[in-house]
């Protein structure tokens, strides 16, 4: 329990820094900073072909590493600080031209994309090597996801009203987010020292393993399961950043009243915990693949519905969101469990173990996902032909509430397709398993 909780702890670090990015980057550089949505979209793809080439060669990094404390506990502890640091540079607004806010925005974000990378790979990989039991895996990524939307909910309920708080209310949003942005990444290095201390590595690579770097992508491009993953996990996090950054400018210029914004994302939250209570006993009983296509056809529709409720339908929309997040609940720790099992077949199958090239996929996906899912919404809005901080055409009402329903619900319809490619049904997860456990007992 101890050490179950101590590494979720990790992700509520990483996601009161993460999460506030997915909520209000977008309309943070928009309505604060300054830049306009088509700047701020560019800027939110480009840093992608970067991370592109930086996330591999973590990966790379992460399971070349040797120390006392493993391969992947000491990124964690190496890269706490300046996470924090980062987290609150990204969300400062020096006084700078047009030109001089661009360069410090593009600076900071792929700063705090590497350091991101640098310290999520090496968590996420963790999970793979604390453990190789079925249960037991989908039991951690329980418990972090939990934790993980503790962040999201202190995020969706506080980040607005300590903005408002520390900015005098509506007159300066910008000395707002650097308060905010403060406590938050000061809360988030805490967190990630407890993660260090508190987690141990159990599961390493067969002592007679000299792969090199080209057979491990190698083995990748071979490995069908991974292929369906990172295409799933690339749309996934499209799909999430696209609806999460349009959720604000939905309530302040479709429905007319921001005020419900906090409130509707932590009924929200809490619904989606209640689906992660129940996912491991799902998933045990049907199979992690089977968990997540129901959970992801109960997510897209509830998505789509919201194309249809009309501005002042306040029930309906608070109660069409928390059955889409209920469906959504189910399906959380199951990617990450999933990618678990993705490295366990990769060793099954090649004899080879590579945890952090194959979790590689998913934080380069999460990653693409937050920049494409945003720069799609600053490419929509400006499209729609939306205008910072004014009363919005009819036209662009209609690209708000398009990216809010109707756009994510056919991407998380795409995800669903890409799960019927994943091969690693239930009586191969436990063939594997049972394989693998001989195999070390050799060791």
């Amino acid at each position: 329990m101890k050490e179950k909780v101590g590494y979720a702890l990790g992700d509520t670090a990483a996601n009161l820094i993460f999460q506030t990015m997915v909520m209000f980057q977008l309309v943070f550089y928009t309505d604060t900073f300054g830049i306009s949505a088509v700047a701020a979209g560019t800027l939110l793809v480009v840093v992608r072909f970067w991370d592109a080439i930086f996330d591999p060669i973590m990966g790379i990094v992460a399971d070349r590493t040797n120390t006392r404390w493993g391969k992947f506990r000491p990124w964690i502890l190496w890269t706490a600080v300046p996470f924090g640091i980062m987290g609150f540079l990204t969300f400062a607004t020096p006084d700078l031209s047009m030109t001089g806010k661009l360069v410090y925005a593009y600076v900071t974000y792929i700063v705090l994309m590497m350091v991101y990378s640098a310290n999520n790979l090496p968590y996420s990989a963790l999970s793979g090597v604390m453990t190789g039991d079925l249960g037991e895996r989908t039991s951690l990524s329980s418990y972090r996801f939990v934790f993980a939307m503790i962040a999201q909910m202190i995020i969706q309920g506080l980040a607005l009203p300590m903005v408002r708080y520390f900015g005098n209310g509506q007159g300066n949003s910008a000395v707002g987010y650097q308060w905010t942005m403060g406590i938050f990444s000061a809360m988030a290095i805490v967190l990630f020292f407890i993660t260090f201390g508190t987690t141990k590595e159990r599961i390493q690579p067969p002592p007679n393993q000299k792969a090199t770097v080209k057979q491990h992508f190698t083995d990748l491009l071979s490995n069908g399961p991974w292929l369906a993953m990172f295409a799933l996990t690339v749309i996934l996090f499209i799909t999430l950043a696209m609806r999460g950054s349009v959720v604000l400018y939905y309530f302040k210029y479709y429905v007319g009243n921001e005020e419900y914004f906090s409130m509707f994302n932590v009924l929200g939250t809490v619904a989606t915990i209640i689906g992660i209570f129940f996912s491991k006993a799902l998933s045990m009983r049907y199979g992690k693949r089977n968990v997540f296509i129901a959970g992801l056809i109960g997510t897209t529709l509830f998505t789509a519905l919201f194309v249809v409720i009309p501005p002042d339908a306040i029930r309906m929309m608070f109660a069409t969101e928390i059955l889409r997040q209920l469906s959504y609940g189910f399906t959380i720790p199951l990617l990450w469990a999933m990618m678990a099992d993705v490295a366990d077949y990769s060793e099954w199958k090649n004899n080879r173990r590579a945890t952090a090239i194959v979790f590689s996929a998913i934080v380069f996906g999460l990653k693409a996902g937050l920049g494409f899912g945003g720069a799609i919404t600053g490419y929509v809005l400006s499209l729609y032909g939306y205008v910072p901080n004014v009363q919005q055409t009819a036209e662009t009402l209609t690209g708000i509430r398009m990216t809010m329903s109707v756009f994510p619900a056919v991407t998380f319809g795409i995800c669903i397709v890409c799960l019927f490619f994943y091969q690693i049904n239930k009586n191969l997860e436990i063939q594997i398993t049972s394989e693998l456990h001989e195999r070390r007992k050799r060791f």
